[in-house]
């Protein structure tokens, strides 16, 4: 793994990874082998490390961010929490990521938000401008579509975004 200092955190870039210089990485950060992370992607560790897996895609503009609870302020006295991203997930254009645990195969697609108190199984699709900011697991290859964030399960299993 290649290591960069960035302001007393390290992150970990794997060998096999893609990480544009134009992304914006703070923290305590490991990225995954053949991961790519596109220009003005921000991936930010305040309330603890972010561990993200192999083959993820993170694309322009998203934030993936490991932040603290809206009641606690960083200097008080708190575990940090790591932020654990499994494989070939894809994060599109403009989403916003806080959940604190992501399966595999997931997709969260362009502007929708997913909230630090949900756990995101595997299989998932979070569709364009949806935001889910409850507490709760959201069951295996959930979709979650249209302005009223309506859900159904796959009856199929979604394919892999494995990058080749």
């Amino acid at each position: 793994m290649a290591e960069k200092q960035n302001s007393q955190k390290s992150v970990k870039i794997a060998a096999g990874a893609v990480v544009c210089v134009e992304s914006e990485i703070k923290g305590d950060v490991t990225i995954g082998p053949r991961t790519v992370v596109h220009p003005k992607a921000r991936i930010i560790a305040e309330a603890g490390p972010i561990v993200i897996g192999e083959g993820n895609l993170i694309e322009e503009q998203a934030l993936i961010i490991n932040s603290y609870p809206e009641n606690i302020t960083p200097d008080s006295e708190v575990e940090p929490k790591t932020m654990t991203i499994g494989v070939n997930n894809v994060f599109e254009v403009g989403c916003v990521s806080q959940a604190l645990k992501i399966g595999d195969n997931n997709v969260i697609e362009s502007k929708a938000d997913v909230g630090r108190n949900v756990i995101l199984t595997s299989g998932c699709i979070i569709g364009a401008f949806c935001q889910v900011n409850t507490c709760e697991v959201i069951p295996e290859n959930t979709v979650i579509y249209s302005s009223g964030c309506m859900r159904r399960v796959q009856t199929e299993r979604p394919q892999s975004y494995k990058c080749e």
